[in-house]
């Protein structure tokens, strides 16, 4: 396992490449993109100079990791001797689907297939495959270099052998791999996500506004990050999707997305991302500002 093709550049993708390339593998980054892989080199090495500014790693730790990976715009390109393929695209079925479609026509037939989606069947990417029982969820956290989880999910026909593969991949990467069944939202995101939709109700229903939902649950539950605030981070259409997914897969209502959630992500403000969500983010200030939607006396998008 020596080989990793990793398809998809965004945050989790230049991330999920990051880790591997730090730990000797040799990583093909894989986008449709030209624009999109220059963006996740650059930030690779940004993310490399914080760890050498920090005395994490010496310079040439930086050179060698960078020298693990290589770009390209077409997969059939770098796939050939691939021992491993970790797809990290939107998180959209039908897109996974497809990608999912053309990696099993051209990876080895032994190559081990993942997935880093964070709520979908690991079960129904394994079906439009030929090889269902190689096909697994590696769900990394982000930010992928700094945080230990990674969720390993086993699909209805996930080997044994490919199971313990993963898992001790993962520790080799310095992670904590903790394995899970395949069912909606798996463990992370069944208990994530309900969590961040009550505190949106809350804010929908006037019962708290954006701070004050936040410095509860930092203060009173220890949590590092408020539920908007996380929610922001994350993505407001990420949350929406994983909301939906889980919706549609247990029928429950308790999953439904808030109205006020839908809304946002209408509208276009979907957190960090587009600069406004929650909160309003400025390049190059760290300050947290809420956004003047939520501004006491304005209730334009509170029920």
């Amino acid at each position: 396992m020596k080989n990793i093709v990793v398809v998809g550049a965004g945050t989790m993708g230049n991330g999920i490449a990051h880790v591997f390339a730090m730990n000797g593998y040799s990583v093909s980054l894989v986008d449709i993109s030209d624009k999109a892989l220059e963006r996740a080199m650059a930030t690779i090495s940004k993310n490399l100079d914080r760890m050498v500014n920090k005395e994490k790693i010496t310079e040439a730790d930086k050179a060698a990791a960078l020298a693990n990976i290589t770009i390209s715009t077409d997969l059939k390109d770098v796939v050939d001797d691939a021992d491993l393929v970790v797809e990290a695209a939107t998180e959209n079925i039908d897109l996974k689907l497809k990608i999912f479609r053309q990696i099993d026509e051209v990876a080895p037939e032994n190559a081990i297939l993942a997935t880093n989606t964070s709520s979908i069947s690991i079960t129904k990417i394994a079906s439009v495959t030929k090889r269902p029982d190689k096909v697994i969820g590696m769900h990394f956290m982000n930010p992928v270099p700094v945080m230990k989880l990674v969720e390993v999910i086993r699909g209805y026909a996930t080997s044994d052998e490919v199971t313990s593969i993963i898992m001790e991949m993962s520790k080799k990467l310095g992670k904590v791999p903790t394995e899970v069944n395949d069912y909606p939202g798996f463990i992370a995101n069944r208990i994530l996500m309900p969590m961040i939709n009550e505190a949106i109700y809350s804010l929908y229903e006037s019962v708290a506004g954006v701070e004050e939902i936040d410095t509860v649950m930092k203060l009173g539950m220890a949590h590092p990050m408020g539920p908007l605030q996380l929610a922001d981070f994350i993505g407001l259409d990420v949350c929406l999707s994983i909301l939906k997914v889980l919706q549609d897969g247990f029928g429950n209502p308790k999953y439904a997305p808030c109205p006020l959630l839908v809304n946002m992500v209408t509208a276009g403000y979907l957190g960090r991302k587009s600069g406004e969500g929650f909160y309003k983010y400025q390049k190059g200030s760290k300050d947290l500002v809420v956004s003047s939607m939520f501004k006491k006396n304005d209730t334009s998008l509170v029920g």
